[in-house]
This record gives structure tokens, sequence and C-alpha cells, in this order.
């Protein structure tokens, strides 16, 4: 298949008479609110490579960016480098969309945790940008305002530090869960200490039949309906609103002491002035340290119909490079990828950095049961659950179904 649509020409459109070439560069970073350094890195490749040209287009991500570039694949017409995540770089390489770049010099620098979430059939189909965190923020100026001045690494610990937010007339957290995200994702958060830390090849033997949500993963799912029950959330009303748009917003403005989001957050979080800490969810047994959470995040393939394929080879190459991916790293606060990678460090992110370095840290099965199709079922029978219109045994019973659906 990808024999013919080689023949179809995809990106940029060739060289030009003084031997320069373009390429078409699409990726859902590097514009809107996330910037992430990636014109600075574009604009050091054009310096180091003064016969590329660059032509980056940024585009909304999630379902803007597949309804744009699905057409655009099967039209010949998609970028000849173009940003995926695991569940586009399985779908799109098994439509033969992407190039083998399995002989690329980077390929085997990548970490044995990270290799996983860029092959599929063997074949190294993406380069991965970053291992990124999930997890809780805090407002360090309203956790002192209650007398706390360390985030909270256990469960028991957290519980007391949101009594006493709560009894100093602050909002304790705020868990927007609209999209069913943050539900689905607490819950995995809590579930790497409570589960990973009795059994690190608990995705193994769950896709051996050995293992299964109930009851391994019940206190990671009563956490949630603890935090409601102590009235600490109001799931209704977390359930409308956004996670996206108006989380963001309202941790910023200071309206909770507590926030559940992504890695990439910190920097514009940074940017409302207050103290901020980004940690692992403290899920874990009294005096216990928790697991951090990472996500395979963001990759670079490139276009098997690129007639630009050196090129586009050459802008991956470069991006796999230390001092390049480091301004990307530096921008996202996540984790290297690579065996002997760089990751930066900042104080906002220490609590988080320190379990990873660790070995305190488990990645998020987005490669096998917990795919696209498997996290939004998750989030939505999570939500029923926190809405009261299921019981614990029935929510963990329908989340092993969409688990196990092939």
């Amino acid at each position: 298949m990808a024999m013919s649509l080689a023949a179809c020409g995809g990106g940029s459109a060739g060289a030009s008479k003084d031997g320069k070439v373009t390429i078409h560069v699409q990726a859902w970073k590097g514009g809107g609110a996330e910037p992430a350094n990636v014109a600075e890195i574009n604009k050091a490749f054009e310096k180091a490579h003064p016969n590329i040209k660059i032509d980056f287009e940024y585009i909304t991500a999630n379902d803007t960016y597949v309804q744009k570039l699905q057409p655009e694949l099967l039209g010949g017409k998609a970028g000849d480098v173009i940003m995926v995540d695991t569940d586009k770089m399985k779908k799109w390489g098994a439509s033969g969309y992407l190039a083998d770049l399995s002989g690329e010099s980077w390929a085997s620098r990548i970490a044995p945790d990270a290799k996983p979430f860029a092959q599929a059939d063997g074949k190294t189909l993406a380069m991965p940008m970053e291992l990124i965190g999930i997890g809780l923020y805090a407002n360090m100026d309203l956790l002192k305002k209650a007398g706390i001045t360390e985030v909270p690494a256990d469960w028991p610990t957290f519980l007391a530090d949101l009594a006493k937010v709560k009894k100093a007339g602050i909002d304790p957290i705020a868990l927007p869960d609209k999209s069913g995200w943050t539900g689905s994702s607490v819950f995995q958060a809590s579930g790497s200490t409570t589960v990973y830390q009795k059994n690190k090849q608990w995705d193994a033997d769950f896709l051996d039949g050995k293992a299964s949500f109930n009851p391994d993963w019940k206190t990671s799912l009563e956490q949630l309906k603890t935090l409601e029950d102590k009235g600490y959330v109001n799931w209704k009303n977390e359930i409308g609103t956004d996670e996206w748009s108006q989380g963001p917003q309202d941790f910023s403005a200071g309206k909770s002491a507590f926030w559940y989001q992504g890695a990439w957050q910190v920097s514009n979080i940074k940017k409302a002035g207050f103290p901020v800490s980004f940690a692992p969810w403290p899920g874990g047994a009294e005096g216990t340290k928790p697991n951090g959470m990472l996500f395979s995040g963001t990759m670079w393939g490139v276009n098997s119909q690129s007639q630009q394929g050196d090129a586009a080879r050459e802008y991956v190459k470069f991006w796999s490079q230390n001092e390049n991916l480091a301004k990307y790293l530096e921008a996202e606060n996540a984790e290297s990828p690579f065996t002997d990678g760089t990751t930066p460090e900042a104080t906002e992110t220490t609590a988080f950095t320190t379990a990873f370095k660790e070995g305190r840290y488990r990645i998020l099965p987005s490669n096998s049961w917990y795919a696209a199709a498997a996290e939004t079922e998750t989030g939505s029978r999570i939500q029923a659950y926190l809405l009261g219109k299921a019981s614990a045994a029935r929510t963990l019973k329908d989340i092993q179904t969409a688990a196990s659906a092939k």
C-alpha cells in the first residue's frame, strides 16, 4: 500500500532552481497557547541547514487535527513531517502513511520504556519527543495560608491538607471533567501507585487474563468518590466545567489550592505569578512515596508519500539531538525519551522529576489496553459513577469490558 501511496506525492512542492527544498511540517504544538519553543528549534534547524526551509503549520489538537490530516493523507497532500501520538502512529502506520524510521541513527537511543510507544509491527514509525507527566498542581501561596509547607505525598496527608485549606476558606481542589478526561486520568494516576507498586507487571497480567480491574483498581475509583463524600469537590459541577479552557483559567486565577492536569501547563501557570508545584497524585498509604504517571506524548513521523524524504528525515534527526530537544522538553516540563537524554530541571516540577529519577513512575499503556477508545469509554463510565448512576462494581466491570475490546 505504501508504494501506491508514494506515487501520489505529499508535502511541499519540491526543490527550487537554486537547489533549496521546503518541507511542510504539521503539528498541534508550536502555536496557540502551547508554542513549546518549536519556532526557536525550527529557526535553529534552518540555520544549520541553509538548503532546507520549513513551512510550519500549527493545527488545533485532537479532533480538528485528525479531521484535517486524515483526508490530506488519503489524498497525498499531508505534510512531509507530521506530529503523531501513539494512537495516530498505530492507525496511520497501519495504513502505510508513515515511513519506516528503524534505520535512523537515533532509533537505537530510544529508552526501553519509551520504545514500544514508537513502534508497530517491529518497525520504528516515529521519533518520541517526550515522556510527559500528568499529576497534581498546588498553589503554594494558598497552601501556606492554611499552614501547609509541602505538597502531600500520600493519601492520608492529602485528605488532611484538603481539610486544612477548606477550613481556611479556600476552595480545596478543582477537577473539571466535562469531557471525562480528568476523572479517567486521576483514576489512572492513583492506580500508578496503588496498583503498580504492588504489581509492576499488571498490564502484561491483564492482557494475559491473569489480572482484573475488580478488585485491583477499586481503591483508585473510590478515591474519586471520597473527595466528594468529604466535601472537597462537587462532581456535578466539575462535570459541567471544561478541563481544557476553564480549568487552566480558574487555577491561574487562584480559585483553588489544588488542580489536576498535565505538565504541559506548567509554563502557562507560572505566568500567574504565584509559586506552583507539580507532583505525582498522592494516592498511596501513609508514609509511602507516590509513583509519577507519564504519557508518551508527541512524536514526529515522516510521511511515506513525501517527495522530500531525505530532508524530512534530517529534520527529525535534528530534533532527536539532545541540545535541540532540550528546548522542547524545557517548555513542556517533560522527561527525555532517550537513554542518553537530558531532562531539564525546574523548581516547579522537582517532586515529579525526583520520582522519575528514582524510578517511581509508570507510563500509560496507550499502546495496548488504554488506547483512545478505552480512555474515552473509561471517562464516560467514571462520570456515571461519580453522578451516582452506577456502582463501583458495575463501573469496574464496564471499564474491564472497554479495556478488553479488540
